[in-house]
């Protein structure tokens, strides 16, 4: 994993702050589209993660089958 990578269940966390903020009105409205912006790029990372693990799995039942 890189170093730079997030992990799942921060970017989790990361995106229930930002909602949180939004559904508060205790974000800047100044600051609202970077916000938006960086919970889509979480989504997307969060369902690559996801969809990774899903294959990763997938192919270790696989592999138990085979045997």
């Amino acid at each position: 994993m890189a170093k730079s990578e997030i992990r799942y269940n921060d970017a989790i966390l990361e995106i229930d702050e930002i909602l949180d903020q939004i559904e508060n009105d205790n974000l800047n409205i100044d600051d609202l589209s970077d916000k938006v912006k960086r919970v889509s790029f979480l989504l997307k990372t969060c369902k690559k993660k996801l969809v990774k693990t899903e294959a990763e799995i997938q192919k270790v039942i696989d592999d138990i089958d085979l045997d």
